[in-house]
């Protein structure tokens, strides 16, 4: 497990800029957090012309309903003292949930991969906060490669495991993601993934053999039963369980039509007023936003 976290820490305090730190206290302060996560294509990329995306992760013990359904999905535009305005994907959520999902302790799949690939820790209100976010990413690593044991073949390389448990947990979203998404994803983070995969497994307790780059877990047949039950419940619940998020998010998305506006005027060039009515009612001002849309593209 030592030698796992030491590999986690690398990320999790790997030096971000400026703009990003006081973008997450900014949100942790509105959000009344203890953490911030950073992550996504911005952290790779350092464009902080696109939108930044961040895990609020809060104090305290969740209530029912945040045990059903999370996390709470917002925009923000958070202004630095750079002069710049960060826009940020923001999803909020209880730490204890935050681990409990990455030790792989609920039916959800999206913790566990999402935070096995990178992540920052970019602030945090104090050491058992830090402590205990440490401690779900390393869970997530390790429930990550146990599930990859279990979907990939007998053997093979990092990448195959990798490659087999992301294209699995796609089959488990409503999204639609491109064929080969998950190698876009491994190109990204070559020497990561490939560190990862042991280690985690040294930490889960999954015995493997090595010979250059191809590794052989030694899955004991009752954890394998075990795992590949846990699988087919996961394949049960998936896209039920995203569909009434999707529909949270549907109606409770703050700053929805600020986003989608800012999102059509970067890809089309065509700005749209922000009315009250659209930030109040962004589901129903919805199909307004598109005719006017179609109208202006059809006059250009």
């Amino acid at each position: 497990m030592d030698r796992l976290r030491a590999r986690i820490l690398q990320s999790l305090d790997m030096p971000v800029g400026r703009d990003i730190r006081e973008a997450a206290a900014l949100l942790a302060q509105r959000r009344g957090g203890c953490a911030v996560l950073f992550y996504g294509s911005v952290l790779r990329t350092g464009d902080m012309d696109g939108v930044l995306d961040f895990y609020v992760l809060t104090p305290g013990r969740s209530d029912a309903m945040d045990r059903l359904i999370w996390p709470h999905v917002s925009f923000a535009e958070l202004p630095v003292s750079s002069g710049r305005i960060v826009r940020a994907k923001v999803a909020t959520m209880p730490l204890d949930i935050f681990g409990e999902a990455a030790a792989g302790e609920m039916v959800d799949t999206t913790i566990w991969t999402r935070f096995v690939q990178p992540s920052a820790l970019v602030w945090v209100s104090d050491w058992a906060s830090r402590r205990a976010v440490e401690d779900a990413i390393c869970s997530a690593a390790m429930t990550a490669a146990s599930f990859a044991a279990m979907l990939g073949e007998e053997q093979g390389s990092a990448r195959d495991y990798w490659g087999a448990l992301f294209r699995q947990t796609y089959t488990l979203e409503l999204r639609v993601e491109k064929p080969g998404r998950e190698r876009q994803i491994l190109d990204n983070n070559p020497q990561w993934f490939d560190d990862l995969l042991p280690l985690a497994w040294d930490a889960a307790g999954i015995a493997h053999d090595r010979r250059g780059a191809i590794y052989a877990p030694r899955l004991a047949p009752e954890r394998c039963r075990r795992l590949f039950d846990q699988w087919v419940a996961r394949q049960k619940t998936g896209k039920w369980l995203n569909a009434a998020r999707l529909l949270k998010a549907g109606f409770t998305f703050e700053g929805a039509t600020r986003y989608a506006l800012w999102k059509i005027e970067r890809h089309t060039g065509i700005g749209l007023r922000l009315t009250p009515w659209r930030e109040r009612h962004p589901v129903l001002a919805a199909p307004g936003v598109l005719f006017q849309l179609w109208r202006r593209t059809a006059t250009k």
